[in-house]
């Protein structure tokens, strides 16, 4: 037991020391990436129409003070180099840490595409990447990384909490690429408030960290810390009034990892209480999106459902802060059910 609790406690500082150590290198990599920021001018340009065609006037009201500040975005590149380099160096292993890493690397090319041609690009409709092509890209990694979650790793179940693994074969492949796909856009869509989708993500990673540290995944869980670490120093120069944002070179890095570090810690099915804002937040926008092409109406004033609070009269901050409290009551009650159901042996 003594032998079993050093270990254990080696481990955690070997954890906290990478998550250490990805703070302060994004910290170090910040005013190189600001430099550069602001003498090329990597200003976000709002689209000019919604999904359904129509114009952002309730968005363009709310954030027109925000956009007259031309606030640099893609500032999720800093995050992708400290956690890449952090994790190649001391952290890499084919089982526990090549699958988050790599849907991390994918997500963020694919965001990278999507920020340049938004900074740089002609389409003043989009802002950046079509819809679909951006789906489709993400969707693509997504089924190359569950198909080697399956046929590599060998695993074809998930679990379900108070019933046991599921067994479903090869069809493991397309539930994977579904959870890559259905986290990276909802984290892209939460991405609207200043600190609000980094604080979700630092707190959903530290609830899988603790979850894959519990269930002995200690290389995993010293990715997810190093997650953490990163996000900590965006949070720092992003929380209101955000001096950058991170773009979708953040957004679906960190969304696709999220979904695969779920998959890895057999928590597919805690992830949607872990990360129930995300759901909330990508709900809303589907929601809006069908009742606007089926019945010509608008459900919220504007979606997603944060900038409905916004349009209802909720401060920024308040919001921000709200959400990040509902983030942490969630992920104690999915830790309560990895608990309880099995997801920890």
């Amino acid at each position: 037991m003594k032998s079993y609790i050093q270990t254990v406690t080696n481990e955690m500082t070997y954890i906290f020391v990478l998550s250490l150590a990805a703070f302060l290198l994004a910290m170090f990599l910040t005013p190189i990436y600001t430099f550069f920021a602001y003498r090329y001018q990597f200003w976000k340009r709002q689209r000019t129409s919604a999904v359904t065609g129509e114009k952002l006037q309730v968005f363009d009201k709310l954030h027109e003070e925000k956009l007259r500040r031309h606030i640099p975005t893609m500032a999720g590149i800093i995050g992708v180099v400290s956690i890449v380099l952090i994790t190649l160096l001391f952290n890499l292993d084919r089982r526990q840490t090549w699958l988050p890493l790599a849907a991390f690397v994918g997500g963020a090319a694919v965001g990278l595409i999507d920020d340049y041609l938004n900074i740089f690009g002609s389409n003043k409709k989009d802002a950046g990447m079509r819809a679909p092509v951006k789906f489709a890209l993400i969707t693509l990694i997504g089924l190359v990384l569950g198909w080697f979650f399956f046929a590599k790793l060998g695993v074809s179940s998930f679990h379900v909490p108070f019933y046991g693994d599921l067994s479903v074969g090869w069809l493991i492949i397309p539930l994977f690429a579904f959870a890559v796909v259905a986290t990276g856009n909802a984290v892209n869509i939460s991405d609207g408030l200043d600190g609000l989708a980094g604080g979700l993500l630092a707190i959903s990673f530290v609830m899988f960290g603790v979850i894959a540290l519990l269930q002995g995944n200690f290389l995993l869980a010293g990715f997810c810390f190093t997650v953490v670490g990163a996000l900590l120093s965006y949070l720092w120069f992003n929380i209101y009034p955000a001096r950058f944002f991170m773009g979708d070179v953040g957004a679906f890095a960190y969304g696709a990892s999220l979904g695969v570090v779920a998959m890895l810690t057999n928590s597919l099915l805690l992830l949607p209480i872990i990360g129930l804002l995300f759901v909330v937040e990508a709900g809303s926008s589907a929601l809006q999106i069908a009742s606007k092409r089926l019945f010509g109406r608008k459900i919220f004033k504007s979606a997603p459902i944060h900038h409905h609070l916004e349009a209802s009269g909720w401060p920024e901050t308040k919001i921000t802060m709200r959400f990040w409290v509902i983030g942490c009551v969630m992920a104690f009650i999915g830790f309560l059910v990895a608990l309880a159901g099995g997801h920890i042996a």
